[in-house]
């Protein structure tokens, strides 16, 4: 094995493999080697909640992104990375090992938000393909599965379970399930979905601890009312890896800071995807978590690294599939702001959330290929009130 790359990419998710294949774009033959945590090779993310429990004809083999194959990277596998030393330009595994780079992409993704509760292969902080191999296992069956969170990880995995012969309770802290994501009329339907496929609500509470109970647990909650199944989800999000950007002296404010380019204030340093917050164009710094912003973002990256000249330009969308309803949105969804609400039939509606009257937030729900109109929106902003947004989309 080489001691020295051309590309050093730590992480290895989708943000990798895109940034592979960027670099690919521009140098055909510069050595890239990535170091991952993860026991598999890059795979699609957001399959794990979706595709992989609705589609029978999409197998674990067809979520592969087939990096090595198709990129000529390296990849190490459950490998984690210690530090780095940017004045000799290395970094050191946690088995001591050093690897030199001519430029560094932290991809380092996130960690899942965890709670107090027993180390047992029943409780499953959902992020990975190991996570998704292990919750298959437990589901099916009418076993009893309670799903802590009701946000978008939440409710996805709990649809999932619902339509894969697994009993559902979820608890979460709002009054209504997505309530704190969409205005009312909207979040009537989402939630009746939910209760169509037999699919329990404890709203308005939290866990406080659970228990081992025969082959299951007791979850007890901060009401003091109990609640036994086989096995807990708990899908509470995510905060980003940050400890080894800190530790090399960059700078770190909810996420990694980079600026148009990608970079750090190192300039052989860049970071990317769910731990890098970068400035939007549009809606100004931010950190996205989807598979959008990872896609695009892990490409222009890849390619600055390897001599482009560009910005990273692009305002990313995310997408939910729940049941037989999918929106897509563009931008900051947050009931607590004001809406206009766009109604194009029963169950497809445009809302549009302000703040301060300016237009920050676009929810497409049931409503297809509009993702670009939506950014046109968000990017005139000030121009439009809330009097002229009707018909925009």
């Amino acid at each position: 094995m080489a001691d020295d790359y051309d590309y050093l990419i730590v992480g290895g998710g989708m943000v990798a493999d895109a940034a592979a294949r960027g670099i690919r774009e521009r140098d055909a033959s510069g050595s890239i080697l990535i170091l991952s945590d993860d026991v598999d090779e890059p795979y699609t993310r957001p399959a794990l909640s979706k595709k992989l429990w609705t589609d029978p004809d999409f197998a674990w083999a067809d979520n592969d992104l087939h990096t090595a194959a198709e990129t000529g990277a390296e990849i190490r596998l459950s490998t984690h990375v210690d530090r780095i030393d940017r004045a000799a330009r290395t970094i050191t595994t946690g088995t001591g090992e050093t690897v030199g780079y001519g430029r560094l992409l932290l991809a380092t993704g996130g960690r899942p938000k965890t709670l107090d509760l027993p180390d047992d292969d029943g409780v499953i902080y959902f992020r990975t393909a190991s996570d998704y191999r292990h919750l298959r296992d437990l589901a099916g069956s009418g076993r009893h599965v309670a799903v802590v969170g009701g946000g978008y990880i939440g409710s996805e995995i709990a649809a999932a379970l619902a339509q894969n012969d697994t009993r559902v309770t979820i608890v979460f802290p709002d009054d209504d399930l997505g309530g704190s994501t969409f205005p009312a009329d909207v979040d009537e339907r989402f939630e009746s979905r939910f209760r169509d496929h037999g699919v329990s609500f404890l709203a308005g509470r939290r866990l406080a601890s659970a228990a081992a109970s025969g082959d299951g647990f007791t979850l007890t909650l901060d009401d003091g009312s109990t609640l036994d199944a086989d096995g807990v989800v708990i899908g509470l999000g995510i905060e980003p890896n940050t400890d080894l950007a800190s530790g090399a002296g960059l700078q770190v404010d909810d996420g990694i800071v980079v600026d148009a380019r990608l970079a750090t204030s190192d300039p052989f340093v860049y970071a990317a995807g769910d731990a890098a917050n970068y400035p939007d164009p549009i809606l100004g710094r931010r950190r996205v978590e989807h598979v959008d912003n990872a896609q695009e973002q892990g490409a222009v990256v890849g390619r600055i690294m390897a001599g482009s000249d560009e910005k990273y330009t692009h305002t990313p969308m995310y997408y939910s599939d729940v049941f037989d309803l999918g929106y897509e949105a563009v931008g900051r969804l947050d009931s607590s702001l004001e809406t206009v609400e766009d109604w194009k039939d029963d169950d497809s509606v445009v809302v549009y959330y302000l703040d301060d009257g300016v237009p920050v937030g676009v929810l497409l729900w049931n409503v297809w290929d509009s993702t670009d109109k939506a950014r046109q929106v968000l990017a005139e902003g000030s121009a439009l009130t809330a009097d002229n947004l009707v018909g925009m989309i």
